[in-house]
Order: structure tokens, then sequence, then C-alpha cells
């Protein structure tokens, strides 16, 4: 059994590793940085941080209340949003972008109003924040959620037993108990946005300065047979990736601890402690 379990660890470790380490090694450290100061990635590059910098902001100010709602105060249908919430983790990234042209776009059910007020969403930056937000927001949820869940919930009770209102308790208690979950997610909401490519491009397009993020100016470098400049896209996002998903682990890691520490019985007194 160990050595088949062995056996099998290796044929999956290198099947994921080999083509993330051939993006590194197919072509020179120093070429992969001198295509990085191209005028399309360094274009790219402002559009992503921008757009997805933005993304990430709704995605706090919005998420985080619904989450502590739905975590702390459940109602009934808390189920089905949820599921409906986190809905685009599963939608083909293509689905969700002509999804939001069916919704936003011209000819879509909200277009015609939009029109009428001068509005033109589909093809510009805010089309690619809504775009990042809608595949990326669940990543969030998912974390805000399940740390909003594990809170002490007599915490909850003490603060308003001296007089803080919902609104003081969810900033002051709820917020600081779950910061560990709510940056975990915003961190994985932060790396999904920024390598989101199929709804991007169906309801912003690819255009170079405007709506062209990292990961379709990766695919349009490839299709144009610039194929160094485009390892050089992929490879600063691998990079980043990474980063951010070593982050978001240590993340959880330290909210599993506090949380066990929390409800830890006390040798001494047999009592919480928090």
């Amino acid at each position: 059994m160990a050595i088949g379990t062995g056996v099998a660890t290796a044929i999956v470790v290198g099947f994921v590793g080999l083509p993330l380490l051939s993006i590194f090694l197919r072509v020179p450290l120093g070429t992969l940085v001198a295509q990085l100061h191209s005028p399309v990635a360094l274009d790219a590059l402002k559009v992503s941080l921008r757009t997805t910098s933005i993304s990430i902001a709704l995605i706090l100010v919005f998420g985080t209340p619904v989450a502590y709602r739905i975590a702390t105060r459940p109602f009934r249908g808390s189920a089905a949003v949820t599921v409906l919430l986190e809905l685009p983790l599963v939608l083909p990234p293509a689905v969700a972008g002509i999804a939001l042209f069916a919704a936003f776009g011209r000819v879509g059910l909200l277009g015609k109003p939009l029109q009428a007020m001068g509005v033109e969403l589909p093809f510009t930056q805010t089309a690619v924040v809504m775009a990042l937000t809608f595949v990326s927001m669940p990543f969030f949820i998912r974390q805000a959620i399940a740390g909003f869940a594990s809170m002490d919930r007599r915490l909850l009770g003490a603060s308003r037993t001296l007089g803080a209102g919902e609104t003081r308790t969810f900033v002051h208690v709820g917020i600081p108990l779950a910061r560990q979950s709510l940056s975990a997610g915003a961190v994985l909401a932060f790396a999904r946005a920024l390598g989101e490519f199929g709804a991007t491009i169906m309801f912003a397009g690819s255009l170079p300065g405007a709506t062209q993020t990292l990961p379709l100016a990766v695919y349009g470098q490839f299709s144009s047979g610039s194929l160094d400049s485009a390892l050089a896209i992929a490879a600063l996002l691998v990079a980043v990736s990474v980063g951010l998903f070593a982050g978001a682990r240590v993340l959880l890691r330290v909210r599993d601890k506090d949380n066990g520490a929390s409800w830890a019985p006390s040798s001494r007194s047999g009592s919480v402690i928090v």
C-alpha cells in the first residue's frame, strides 16, 4: 500500500508541478524579467491591479455584513441565499460572462434602462470589475461565514448586554474575532480575481490598456506568437498566486489555532479560555 500511494503521489505532484516549473525553465530568467517591462505587460498589470483592488473593496464592503447575517442570524431562506452566493464557484467562467451580458448588456434585462440613463457597461473597466466580483465573491463569502460561525456567541451577547447595538457589536466584536477568516477570504478572492479569464473576456473583452487583464494578455501574446512575453506574464501570475495562497493558508492555520485555544477548557478553573 505504501508503495502504491507513493507512486500515485509522485505522479500527481509531477503532473501538477512540471507544467508550472516549465514556465520558469522554458525561458531564461533575464528574458522573463525583460519581457515584464514590455508595454503590453505593464498595461495589463495596471488594469489588473486597479480592477482587482476595486473588486475586493466591493466584496469586503458588501460581503462582510451579508456573511455576518447568515452566520449569526439565520433567516428563512438563508440556506438558499448561501447556495446562490456560492454558485459561481461551480459555474463555468464563460457561463458567468454570458450571464452578466444577458443581465447588463445592451440587449440584456437591464440594458434598455441603463442605456436610457446613459450607462453602457459591457467592454469597459466597470465590466471587468463586475466580472471579477461575480466570480471571486464566493471565495470570500465562504471563509467569512465560517469565521463568523466559529465565534464565541457569548462575546456577542455580552456586547449587547453592555449596551452596544447590532452595528457596534458587528464592527467592534464580530470583525475582530473573525479577522483571520476575513483576511484569508480576501486573499483567496484576490487571487481568484487576479487570474480570472473567461467571464472577463465574455463581458468586458480584451482591449489593451482598458480591459485587458494579465490572464487576457497571456492569451493575446500567445495567440500572436509572442511566447516569451506570454510566459513572462504567466510566470508573474504563478509567483503572485503562490504567495497569496501561502498567505491564505497561514491565516487559516492561525484562525484554527486561535479557535482551538478559545474553546479549550482551562486546566485550573474549568472555565473557557478566551
